[in-house]
């Protein structure tokens, strides 16, 4: 990616964030910033190793989706490079759906490439990032950074242990070496012990599982069971979140037999 391009994904990312509500540090809730910008957040476990996120474009709308059986800080990270799917590509594309291929970097898609350097650039800007360091952090300069030192900042951004490695070394704070020795303090104390210690936000590192649906999604979900995309129990599920039950809908129910769910089946009613 050439630096031209990546001073233009960063000023996008630094506009988005200029207008969050932002802790010391980090941005403190990147799931009600998505719905202050008037994006349509849909959260659901539709098991841990499917698709990630998505976004899609429906007439005026932006739908974004983001997988709850994820870690926390993954799905924050999802989400993330979701919103910079919409400020870099949609005048290009109506969709992205993006799996643990693209939102671990190991994608050849130069959008998805981008995608995730908005991320970065959003939930942990270097600027930021280096006065976390220089303020939070004692010692720094002569005896480097520990793995709890990496959970304090994780912690402070939202982002997970793996995400931090990888920024500060992308900005030069930490080298090959130094990212390694790090990531192996991280295997031998683990990141939920690390967080636990240093006080941090252990919801991190656990999947939160959230069904968060907004309230026309109900009829994308009725139109889903009624063609056979998604059985019964998702159905009373899904209402469920509403305090709805299906003889409360009962007219607009169709009987049939049920089928498998799986992310294109939540998403079907989308393209109609």
């Amino acid at each position: 990616m050439q630096e031209t391009r990546k001073r233009e994904i960063r000023v996008k990312a630094d506009a988005f964030r200029a207008n969050c509500k932002l802790g010391r540090y980090g941005i403190i809730d990147l799931f009600k910033e998505c719905e202050r910008n008037g994006y349509k957040l849909l959260r659901y476990p539709i098991r841990e190793h499917s698709d990630l996120g998505f976004v899609v474009q429906k007439d005026r709308d932006i739908v974004i989706f983001t997988n709850s059986c994820s870690r926390l800080s993954r799905e924050l990270f999802t989400l993330a490079h979701e919103i910079g799917h919409v400020l870099l590509h949609l005048n290009d594309a109506d969709s992205f759906i993006d799996n643990s291929v693209t939102i671990n970097g190991k994608s050849t898609d130069e959008r998805e490439q981008e995608a995730n350097y908005f991320a970065a650039s959003l939930l942990m800007p270097e600027d930021d990032t280096r006065r976390f360091i220089d303020l939070e952090i004692p010692g720094f300069q002569e005896n480097g950074l520990s793995a709890m030192d990496i959970a304090r900042i994780m912690s402070e951004f939202n982002v997970s242990f793996d995400m931090v490695l990888n920024r500060l070394e992308s900005i030069g704070v930490i080298d090959t070496n130094q990212k390694i020795k790090l990531d192996n303090e991280k295997t031998e104390m683990k990141v939920g012990n690390l967080l636990r210690g240093v006080g941090g936000n252990s919801k991190l590192n656990v999947a939160s599982e959230v069904i968060d649906i907004p309230y026309e999604y109900i009829e994308y979900t009725i139109y889903n069971y009624n063609h056979n995309a998604i059985p019964k129990e998702t159905l009373e599920r899904v209402l469920a979140c509403y305090g709805l039950s299906i003889d409360d809908v009962s007219d607009k129910i169709v009987t049939h037999l049920e089928a498998e769910d799986d992310l294109d089946d939540l998403i079907g009613g989308l393209d109609d």
